[in-house]
Formats: C-alpha cells, sequence, structure tokens
C-alpha cells in the first residue's frame, strides 16, 4: 500500500493562526511532492484520538503537529494509545517550543514545510508517568503552579514573559514540598520548591535548564530545586539562566532511567505544560520510541 497520506494536526489558535491562514498553500506544496494533506483541527479535547482510533497507519508517510509542547504531548499520547509508529514533523508555533528548539526547528513556515517534505530523521526517547507520556519535560511544585496560573491569552500575547511576571508574583507563596525520591542512582527524602525530569535541553522558555541533555541517550536528566532562603533564589535563578545550576548547592541532580516520586500531600504536576497526573508518581524512559523528522545538517540519530 502507497504511503501518500499525511496527517496535519494543527492548533488553530497558535501563531496567531498561522497555520488556519496558510493551510490551502501548505496543501499545495505537499500535493506538488504526491503527498497528501489529511488537516484536522485541535478544536476539541479527544479529537486526535479518535482519528488515531479509526485511521489506517499504513496509508501514511508521517504526522505533523503544528503547535507547542502541549499540543505534540497529546500527538504523542494518542500515538501511544492506540500504537500507532509513524514519523513526526514539528511546526514549532506555542509559547515556548521548547523540544523543537532541541533540534534547532525553523520557525518560518517556508523552512518546517521544506523539512516536513524530506526524510531525514533523528531518534527521540520519551518519557512516561504514570499512564501519561511526555517528551520534553515533567514537572511538580512551584513552577507548575506558576504555569498553570498563567492566563493563556496573555500567554499568546506576551509569550515567555509571561511565565516570568508570574512567577514574580508568586513567590510570596512560595511553600516547600515534603518528597521522598527512589531511584537506582538517588534515594533521599527532601523538602523541594520544586522538581523537573527532563527529556529535552530547555523547559519555559529557560534555554539551559539540562544543557547536557541528550533526547536519544536513553536517560532523563533530574533536578530537585530544594528549600532555601528566599534571598538565595534570585542567585539561583541567575545560576538557571546561564546553565549553572546544577552545580547550586541547592540544587540536587542526577540521570536515571526510572524513579518513584512520593509525598503526603497533593501536588500539582505538569507534562510537557499541560496538567499532569496525581503522585505517587512512577517515571521512566522510553528509549528511541518516536522519530522526529529533522533538517539533514542537524541529525543526531539514525536515518529511517
Amino acid at each position: 500500500m502507497k504511503k501518500n497520506k499525511v496527517l496535519l494536526f494543527y492548533n488553530p489558535n497558535a501563531g496567531n493562526g498561522l497555520f488556519k491562514s496558510n493551510l490551502d498553500l501548505i496543501i499545495e506544496k505537499f500535493q506538488k511532492k504526491k503527498m497528501f494533506l489529511v488537516p484536522v483541527r485541535a478544536d476539541r479535547k479527544g479529537i486526535l484520538n479518535e482519528v488515531m482510533r479509526d485511521m489506517n497507519p499504513d496509508e501514511y508517510r508521517k504526522v505533523i503537529v503544528a503547535g507547542g509542547d502541549g499540543s505534540i504531548n497529546i500527538m504523542i499520547n494518542a500515538m501511544m494509545q492506540y500504537n500507532v509508529d509513524l514519523p513526526i514533523a514539528i511546526f514549532p508555533s506555542g509559547t515556548a517550543n521548547d523540544f523543537a528548539y532541541y533540534f534547532d526547528l525553523p520557525h518560518d513556515l517556508e523552512n518546517m514545510v521544506k523539512i516536513a517534505l524530506e526524510e531525514h530523521y533523528t531518534y527521540t526517547d520519551i518519557g512516561r508517568v504514570n499512564d501519561k507520556y511526555f517528551v520534553n519535560v515533567a514537572a511538580m511544585g512551584f513552577l507548575v503552579d506558576v504555569s498553570q496560573k498563567t492566563d493563556p491569552n496573555i500567554k499568546n500575547t506576551l509569550g515567555i514573559i509571561s511565565y516570568y511576571l508570574k512567577g514574580v508574583s508568586e513567590i510570596p507563596n512560595l511553600k516547600p514540598i515534603p518528597v521522598k525520591i527512589t531511584s537506582e542512582e538517588y534515594k533521599s527524602e527532601d523538602r523541594i520548591y520544586f522538581m523537573l525530569v527532563m527529556n529535552g535541553r530547555s523547559a519555559g522558555g529557560f534555554k539551559r535548564i539540562a544543557p547536557l541533555a541528550e533526547v536519544n541517550d536513553g536517560l532523563l536528566d533530574v533536578m530537585l530545586f530544594k528549600e532555601m532562603p528566599i534571598l538565595e533564589l534570585a542567585p539561583l535563578l541567575f545560576n538557571v539562566m546561564t546553565g549553572q545550576h546544577q552545580e547550586n548547592k541547592n540544587v540536587a541532580f542526577f540521570r536515571t532511567k526510572k524513579l518513584y516520586v512520593e509525598s503526603e500531600q497533593q501536588v500539582g504536576t505538569d507534562i510537557d505544560g499541560e496538567k499532569g497526573v496525581d503522585l505517587p508518581l512512577e517515571i521512566e524512559v522510553l528509549p528511541k520510541k518516536f522519530r522526529i523528522n529533522t533538517a539533514m545538517s542537524n541529525m543526531e540519530g539514525a536515518k529511517w
């Protein structure tokens, strides 16, 4: 069976309506290459699950997700649920686009389409938190509250700055969380402000959260930001911006394939910018689970 269909899952509001207004142009470029675009509009929760449930993957060459990390997260969770094994092209147009940043993917439509029309791929690991999956980051604690309390309309208008402004306003409400962490590499009971489990390198627009992370090394980079005097937060923030926070005395860092997180409190969690699952958390990496469309010069994994 000829694989000449391409599924395009797009957020109509992403990129100030970039894809909605250029949909006909995108369809035209694919048709010229004898590929036929099947657009799916992200207008309601669960629509992509219905599409994945009913589609025949043997008819498709790849899938494209146009949006931010949250849209990519919806895509990979639907693909995992229905065992759809297809390459993924990313048209980054969200607030932070942290996962796309790792692959140095372009933000202009012409080059996005150019890459998606080609067949160069890099393998990527994904993470699993209980029964949900993530491509870039799983988090809990203070950063989660900031993200989930930031007005979506302000995010679209101010972008990354909106997270910083909200974060500053929430500092007076900062409270430590008692957690128990269990992994082969690290076991402890700590009081933390927040925790990040990274597959990619950046989160919330901070480009050097996990500067040495590789998306296909079979490991997750874990950071615990421990309870500290408020006066030590500013130097830590500077460390985060320069990628030197892993040496900070208030940060515990380790790499692992699997960890277990418990707490006596119910704590907010976040998966790729979307609302996460309840504790306890069983987190693990699934090595080289998907193939990401990349420019030839940026390939870091095997070509498929």
